[in-house]
């Protein structure tokens, strides 16, 4: 059958324009079928890969970032009516900053013509996908202090990959934002005050912060962290921990916590940022209600 390349030509501050060139000669190199389609600006991508379906191709591939799969995944999902049917088959070409969901939690090759081997060859694997309220990730979604620094990290015009993650991190938690959050999930529930709250289907982001470190994409579970920290000197003593993907991360600090569960129900005592798969859906949101579908999304994978 035939692909449907959907780019984002703005990922990673239009590098993956500048790209394309050699994801196309990898996708010839590979004997790949295809017809491409370029993002033309916000809500664009997932009105492309709802047609798509509906057009018959297949797989749909996100060509970008971790920002571009969830933009994919939502008009799979769009174009499918629910999780609970079948769903069109998801490839990755990794042009985004971090693909984080390609590379840590997937495990495939950021080497572009490797990639194309395996939406050319690959078999589909299937893995969880989280919703938030009516919106889909399959990577990750925060509110709080996350967010918040996404935020940040889209006006730092003049850095970019890691070191734009980083540097918006620091200027986040200069600001040290804080919210009280009502909490209850499955096994239990939770009153007080958050820095974070963050849901991991994968366990990186931004490239470099193992912010879910033992979630799993295909555990059928949302991993959900929170947190707090009343100091910025205590926020910032977490930031190195956050960077470590095994023992000693952040997640085993006192007053934070990390647990597993089919749902979960958040209400804020005042809006918070939140983003799914690094693209903010709300800049001021107070409810949100999370829950997992396991095993219901295919993604070529080796």
């Amino acid at each position: 059958m035939t692909a449907k390349i959907i780019l984002n030509p703005y990922s990673n501050r239009w590098n993956a324009r500048a790209r394309w060139s050699q994801a196309e000669e990898a996708l010839h190199a590979a004997g790949v079928d295809f017809e491409l389609a370029i993002s033309e600006g916000p809500g664009y991508i997932t009105m492309l890969a709802e047609q798509a379906v509906r057009d018959g191709f297949s797989p749909i591939v996100a060509a970008g970032g971790d920002g571009t799969i969830g933009e994919v995944v939502n008009g799979l999902l769009h174009a499918a009516g629910s999780p609970n049917g079948p769903l069109a088959t998801l490839g990755i070409l990794p042009l985004g900053t971090a693909n984080d969901f390609a590379e840590y939690a997937m495990g495939l090759p950021l080497d572009l013509f490797a990639a194309a081997r395996i939406i050319a060859d690959g078999k589909p694997r299937l893995v969880d996908l989280g919703q938030v309220n009516e919106r889909y990730f399959i990577n990750n979604t925060a509110l709080g202090l996350e967010p918040y620094i996404t935020m940040i990290q889209s006006r730092i015009g003049w850095l970019k990959g890691v070191p734009r993650y980083l540097l918006a991190a620091v200027r986040g938690i200069l600001d040290r934002p804080a919210w009280n959050a009502e909490m209850e999930w499955q096994d239990g529930n939770y009153a007080g005050p958050i820095s974070l709250i963050y849901i991991g289907n994968g366990g990186r982001s931004g490239g470099v912060f193992f912010m879910s470190p033992h979630a799993d994409p295909a555990d059928g579970r949302l991993t959900i962290v929170h947190g707090y920290r009343a100091s910025r000197r205590e926020m910032f003593q977490l930031l190195p921990r956050a960077m470590k993907p095994g023992p000693g991360n952040y997640v085993e600090s006192p007053g934070v916590s990390e647990f597993h569960s089919n749902w979960l129900r958040v209400r804020l005592d005042r809006p918070s940022p939140a983003h799914t798969d690094g693209d903010i859906f709300s800049t001021s949101i107070q409810q949100l209600d999370y829950r997992i579908y396991p095993a219901c999304m295919p993604v070529l994978g080796q």
